[in-house]
């Protein structure tokens, strides 16, 4: 028997944000032989990015296109979501692991009364089960857990599960567009507005090479040299929890266990010296670079690469070289 697996994807500025072609990828793992893979597209003037969701595997799109969903307000997205979901009946749902989807998932799986695991970085079979992977403990550790019965809820952590055939050159890359009606809901209370801190910029959670800065930076002044080789490498600006409470910059920018967390393909930490709390939110990167004064520091313990040395000197003098080769 078939089932119907439900990706809800993100939009952010006009554009699908990887995590939900990730979320594609995880729900094509998790399927059986004859489900049916289908993208749940909310928003406002979004559905141009179906064929996108095609080229990644839906091969159904359920479109919710209202002027109400412009701007994401958790009841008129879950209203619009539970419309989707009496329309696709499916017996599985994935979300990224974002800010909307942190809200969501739970909203979803308590009105489903649907189990839920949150925060996958990895998905595999062990015979007819499937189970998926998260890490515990702030990454100390990992457990694996899988599903009793249907319906049940997923939430992707960004950059984990590797996309395969989104370049919209496949033969199949069409997908059956169903529009569902938007049931408008009394809301009780309206986004006017959303300010963005750090508009331009790259997310944090997506990035794939990452310049981080903490106390060592000594001022605000200080993360310039940082915020030139991540524009030489293509990369982010993130911070350490003392960076943030020092006034250095934004706690937008904070990674750790009470930040974000990211893993990305390079994280390069500069002026941090590793407390626990700031390696939660980035010791499961592939590639960890320290830069710090001091060899003691516990940042080098966990990672791959270091260099002592002042970071002042030093970050000139990658991005310097880095320019020979980007």
């Amino acid at each position: 028997m078939s089932h119907m697996v439900l990706v809800v994807a993100e939009v952010r500025a006009g554009k699908l944000r990887q995590v939900s072609l990730e979320a594609l990828q995880a729900a094509k793992l998790s399927a059986q032989p004859g489900d049916r893979i289908a993208a749940a597209l909310l928003g406002s003037g979004t559905a141009g990015l179906a064929s996108e969701l095609a080229a990644a595997g839906a091969q159904y799109v359920y479109v919710v296109d209202h002027a109400a969903l412009e701007t994401y307000h958790p009841e008129a997205y879950l209203a619009a979501l539970r419309a989707v979901i009496d329309a696709a009946k499916p017996a599985a749902l994935f979300f990224g692991h974002t800010a909307i989807g942190r809200d969501l998932a739970p909203a979803v799986a308590a009105e489903l009364q649907a189990g839920q695991i949150s925060d996958v970085t990895a998905i595999h079979r062990q015979g007819d089960r499937i189970v998926f992977t998260r890490p515990i403990y702030a990454g100390k550790a990992f457990e694996s857990e899988s599903f009793e019965r249907a319906p049940w809820i997923v939430t992707i952590r960004p950059n984990n599960i590797k996309t395969v055939g989104t370049d919209g050159s496949g033969a199949d890359d069409q997908a059956e567009l169903v529009a569902v009606e938007y049931p408008a809901p009394s809301l009780r209370s309206v986004v006017k507005d959303v300010v963005k801190k750090m508009s331009g910029k790259l997310d944090l959670t997506e990035a794939r090479i990452i310049v981080s800065g903490g106390r060592g930076v000594k001022s605000a002044e200080g993360f310039a040299p940082l915020e030139e080789l991540a524009n030489v490498l293509g990369g982010a600006i993130g911070a350490s929890r003392g960076a943030c409470d020092a006034g250095y910059c934004d706690y937008a920018l904070q990674i750790g266990q009470t930040g974000k967390v990211v893993t990305p393909e390079i994280y390069i930490a500069c002026g941090i010296s590793g407390a626990i709390q700031h390696l939660a939110g980035m010791s499961q990167s592939r590639i960890i670079v320290a830069i710090n004064k001091d060899p003691e520091a516990p940042i080098f313990q966990a990672a791959d690469y270091g260099i002592v040395g002042d970071l002042f000197e030093v970050v000139p003098l990658l991005t310097q070289e880095f320019r020979k080769i980007v």
